[in-house]
């Protein structure tokens, strides 16, 4: 693998953002997204839970309450407006047909030609382990793209076949092959985090300050893509 980050391709108008978690996104992507927006492409987000189980303090109701309003308030500071929740249970979103078949479904009803999914390996770059909801949700999001061009897989769904999805990337990938300039959209990068105020202060003061840390990996990231601030996806082959 080149050591140098390649420019994501540009050639597509609908985005649909798949992720297990409210967060996963502002982690990983909102940067990349608020740049995409600004030039007029259209961004959907699609969660697999509500993150009910992510606030110790919290009941899993209230929680997902809660959660679900930051998200949306997330993804309105990136100019995302279209937000969906699909209820699977947080912690234990699990790999199998079900979940398959709401992605395929999303992807059908949204018809993108690009799909971003969230880290759907083993581990993080940092070599930390990853959580079982990622990873499920991830590889759940591979398998759907090509169910959804089939229109004898899940032939139950009222929604056309949709055979389009021209790019496949990963957020977070500890296999980072592309990049996206944020140097005028590292604000709202941080805004965009910064509205999970509730998540993030049940996490305690180690994420008091998100600016500093998603400035410093947007630097970092971008020593290997001209030395501009830069979100890394890992585009994979079609």
């Amino acid at each position: 693998m080149s050591d140098e980050l390649r420019s994501m391709p540009d050639d597509w108008e609908r985005a649909l953002i798949v992720v297990a978690h409210p967060d996963d996104v502002e982690f990983g992507a909102a940067g990349a997204v608020a740049a995409w927006t600004a030039e007029g492409k259209h961004v959907t987000y699609l969660l697999a839970s509500r993150g009910e189980a992510g606030i110790d303090s919290m009941s899993p109701e209230e929680s997902a309450r809660v959660r679900e309003a930051e998200q949306r308030a997330a993804a309105e500071i990136v100019g995302v407006g279209s937000v969906e929740f699909l209820n699977h249970t947080d912690g234990t979103i699990e790999y199998g047909i079900p979940l398959r078949r709401d992605l395929a479904d999303a992807i059908r009803r949204h018809r993108p030609e690009l799909v971003v999914g969230f880290n759907h390996h083993d581990t993080f770059g940092n070599g930390k382990w990853n959580t079982p909801d990622h990873r499920n949700t991830g590889r759940a999001l591979l398998d759907a793209v090509g169910d959804a061009g089939n229109r004898w897989i899940f032939p139950e769904l009222a929604t056309e076949p949709w055979g389009g999805v021209k790019h496949v990337a990963i957020a977070s990938s500890p296999n980072p092959t592309h990049a996206v300039d944020i140097t005028e959209t590292l604000d709202q990068a941080v805004a965009s985090l910064e509205a999970h105020s509730a998540y993030l202060s049940s996490l305690g003061p180690a994420m008091s300050d998100v600016r500093t840390p998603l400035t410093n990996f947007a630097k970092l990231t971008g020593e290997r893509f001209g030395n501009r601030p830069a979100i890394a996806f890992e585009l994979l082959p079609r």
